[in-house]
Protein backbone atom coordinates (compact mmCIF):
# COMPACT_ATOMS: atom_id res chain seq x y z
CA UNK A 1 0.00 0.00 0.00
CA UNK A 2 1.27 3.52 -1.11
CA UNK A 3 2.84 5.59 2.28
CA UNK A 4 0.48 8.55 1.01
CA UNK A 5 -2.84 6.81 0.79
CA UNK A 6 -1.76 4.58 4.65
CA UNK A 7 -1.53 8.39 5.68
CA UNK A 8 -4.84 9.88 4.19
CA UNK A 9 -6.85 6.82 5.82
CA UNK A 10 -5.00 7.26 8.86
CA UNK A 11 -6.42 10.49 9.20
CA UNK A 12 -9.79 10.04 8.34
CA UNK A 13 -10.25 7.53 10.63
CA UNK A 14 -8.57 9.79 13.39
CA UNK A 15 -10.87 12.68 12.34
CA UNK A 16 -14.12 9.91 12.32
CA UNK A 17 -13.28 8.94 15.47
CA UNK A 18 -12.30 11.35 17.79
CA UNK A 19 -14.55 13.06 19.75
CA UNK A 20 -16.32 16.21 19.17
CA UNK A 21 -15.32 19.42 20.67
CA UNK A 22 -17.48 21.81 22.39
CA UNK A 23 -15.05 24.64 22.08
CA UNK A 24 -16.14 27.15 19.22
CA UNK A 25 -13.30 28.53 17.12
CA UNK A 26 -11.67 31.40 18.39
CA UNK A 27 -13.03 33.75 15.52
CA UNK A 28 -16.66 32.81 16.30
CA UNK A 29 -15.65 33.81 20.26
CA UNK A 30 -14.30 36.94 20.04
CA UNK A 31 -16.81 38.26 17.18
CA UNK A 32 -19.19 40.92 17.81
CA UNK A 33 -22.88 40.23 16.97
CA UNK A 34 -23.22 43.55 15.30
CA UNK A 35 -21.11 44.70 12.74
CA UNK A 36 -23.36 47.36 11.13
CA UNK A 37 -26.16 49.57 12.79
CA UNK A 38 -29.35 51.42 11.33
CA UNK A 39 -29.06 54.79 12.39
CA UNK A 40 -33.12 55.65 11.62
CA UNK A 41 -35.48 53.00 12.78
CA UNK A 42 -38.77 54.41 14.58
CA UNK A 43 -40.10 53.32 17.70
CA UNK A 44 -43.27 51.79 16.33
CA UNK A 45 -41.54 49.10 14.35
CA UNK A 46 -40.19 47.59 16.87
CA UNK A 47 -41.19 44.41 18.64
CA UNK A 48 -38.72 43.89 21.02
CA UNK A 49 -35.03 45.08 22.27
CA UNK A 50 -32.05 42.89 23.52
CA UNK A 51 -29.25 44.67 25.14
CA UNK A 52 -25.08 42.81 24.39
CA UNK A 53 -22.35 44.08 26.41
CA UNK A 54 -19.13 41.66 25.70
CA UNK A 55 -15.73 41.98 26.96
CA UNK A 56 -14.77 42.36 23.05
CA UNK A 57 -17.08 44.33 21.59
CA UNK A 58 -18.80 48.08 22.22
CA UNK A 59 -22.38 47.96 23.83
CA UNK A 60 -24.61 46.81 21.06
CA UNK A 61 -28.72 47.05 20.81
CA UNK A 62 -30.32 44.48 18.97
CA UNK A 63 -33.81 45.21 17.44
CA UNK A 64 -36.53 42.38 16.66
CA UNK A 65 -39.12 44.19 14.22
CA UNK A 66 -42.69 43.39 13.65
CA UNK A 67 -41.69 41.48 10.80
CA UNK A 68 -39.38 39.00 12.82
CA UNK A 69 -36.34 40.51 11.40
CA UNK A 70 -33.34 41.87 13.35
CA UNK A 71 -31.44 44.90 12.91
CA UNK A 72 -29.09 46.21 15.10
CA UNK A 73 -29.47 49.58 16.05
CA UNK A 74 -27.13 52.14 17.01
CA UNK A 75 -27.08 52.96 20.68
CA UNK A 76 -26.91 56.69 20.21
CA UNK A 77 -29.84 57.23 18.81
CA UNK A 78 -31.63 60.02 20.58
CA UNK A 79 -35.06 58.20 21.86
CA UNK A 80 -33.05 55.23 22.40
CA UNK A 81 -31.21 56.83 25.19
CA UNK A 82 -34.28 58.46 26.09
CA UNK A 83 -35.38 54.82 26.65
CA UNK A 84 -31.94 53.64 28.53
CA UNK A 85 -32.30 56.58 30.72
CA UNK A 86 -35.89 55.64 31.67
CA UNK A 87 -35.48 52.07 32.46
CA UNK A 88 -32.64 53.37 34.50
CA UNK A 89 -34.45 55.58 36.15
CA UNK A 90 -37.15 53.06 36.86
CA UNK A 91 -34.96 50.62 37.98
CA UNK A 92 -33.16 53.00 41.30
CA UNK A 93 -36.90 54.17 41.86
CA UNK A 94 -38.23 50.09 42.58
CA UNK A 95 -34.82 49.41 44.31
CA UNK A 96 -35.18 52.36 46.60
CA UNK A 97 -39.14 51.40 47.03
CA UNK A 98 -38.12 48.28 48.85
Amino acid sequence: MDIKLLAVVAALTLVIYAPPSQAKPISLVERCYCRSTVNSLPRGYIRELRFIHTPNCPFQVIAKLKTNKEVCVNPEIRWLKQYLKNAIHKMKKSKQGK
